[in-house]
């Protein structure tokens, strides 16, 4: 059952006024705050299980903060030497909400824009999102009555709440995420963070005017990635792959921003034969190239996760993750016959800052197997399904 701390009262700003001196907000979970001068009951109730998630008597000046600082419909109840003075339930309609992803890389907002924009619909809330700031073009003109925001403009307002929608790698309490991120998956976190039902919500995105930026049929691909776990590792796996789509008729079209990556122990290059588009192009243009291509081909990186905001069929190459832990396509692969979805593994801590992370076998003839075994002609077999395809052969 969640709790709250309580502790004497500190300099810190709460939003709402209540009587007899009571401020509160729900800024990062439900805080109150009462003055000197009485004995104070104060009891904390989550209204959708009937559950009483703190009650207790204090002699102000103090100030509580629930355990829970993921969207609760709390409420508060007061007595003030024995009387009650006040109630009030936490109903967000019509009033300025602020929720946070700005830690996030390209995939986590598209993964979770979504998300927010369905929670500001379903409470009616007035709503700045708090963003990456290279990311504002992306989403800014398709959400016209939501403010998106950096961190220069976050003194500007009083928030009623304030919601973080985030991954939260050791919140083994569950203060921040009712369930662990890795059982939730990338995909659905930010409904269960936002209490959502959960399920892929895609978000809208902005795209740069103009047709396809080519006149022949073709095919965009990303190779790079955060880390060599997120690769395809198979070392003919991107040769063979280009080499097919081209005899079938396809431009192949590389869109990664880095021509070079990785780490000094393996340094990867864009895929040979690609028209090389790489660079930091802005955001806008990339979703054109995708909304015009017959298709995708990526891993599980912010690319893959535009190409499905943009509308494109995806082809996901993954054995790192979980198929759960991105969006749903049906053309994604995964080979189970070998290690596979560590990240998805409750029993193993992710650590991003290793770009060789491989937690069960670095080090081993088996690192990375779950991407060196995924063959090109699985690859070939699941976009084969996709429909049209092969239709400009020669």
């Amino acid at each position: 059952m969640g709790s709250s701390a309580m502790g004497k009262n500190e300099e810190i700003f709460l939003t709402q006024t209540g009587p007899e001196g009571i401020r509160y907000d729900f800024n990062e979970g439900c805080r109150i705050s009462v003055p000197e001068g009485a004995k104070w009951l104060i009891k904390l109730r989550d209204l959708d299980t009937d559950t009483i998630l703190f009650m207790q008597e204090v002699v102000g000046p103090s100030m509580m903060q629930s355990n829970k600082r993921y969207y609760v419909r709390f409420e508060i109840c007061i007595w003030k030497n024995g009387k009650e003075v006040f109630t009030h339930v936490c109903d967000l309609k019509d009033r300025e909400v602020l929720i946070s992803m700005n830690v996030g890389g390209l995939g986590d907002h598209i993964a979770w824009v979504g998300q927010a924009a369905a929670f500001v619909e379903k409470h009616g809330c007035r709503a700045s999102f708090y963003v990456a700031r290279p990311l504002i073009v992306l989403f800014e003109e398709a959400y016209p009555s939501i403010r998106f925001i950096c961190e220069d403009d976050m003194g500007e307002r009083q928030y009623y709440a304030h919601y973080k929608v985030m991954v939260f790698f050791k919140d083994i309490n569950f203060s921040y995420q009712p369930n662990d991120y890795r059982v939730s998956g990338l995909s659905h976190m930010g409904a269960y963070i936002l209490g959502l039902e959960p399920k892929d919500r895609k978000p809208e995105i902005v795209a740069d005017l103009g047709g396809a930026p080519i006149k022949e049929p073709y095919v965009c691909v990303g190779a790079q990635a955060s880390g060599l776990s997120k690769y395809w590792n198979n070392p003919r796996g991107w040769y063979d792959l280009v080499r097919f789509l081209k005899e079938k008729g396809y431009k192949v079209v590389c869109i990664d921003r880095d021509r070079i990556n990785g780490p000094i122990a393996g340094i990867r290059p864009i895929p040979h034969g690609t028209q090389d588009e790489t660079g930091k192009r802005p955001l806008t243009e990339r979703v054109r190239w995708l909304r015009h291509a017959k298709f995708f081909v990526g891993t599980s990186s912010g690319l893959a996760w535009l190409a499905w905001a943009a509308g494109a069929k995806v082809v996901l190459i993954s054995g790192y993750t979980e198929p759960y832990n991105e969006f749903y396509t049906p053309y994604r692969i995964i080979n189970r016959n070998v290690c596979n979805s560590c990240a998805n593994d409750v029993n193993i801590d992710l650590k991003p800052e290793d770009p060789l992370f491989c937690p069960r076998h670095k080090g081993t003839e088996r690192m990375f197997e779950c991407s060196r075994a995924i063959s090109f002609t699985q690859v070939k077999m699941a976009i084969e399904k996709i429909p049209g395809f092969g239709e400009f052969s020669k």
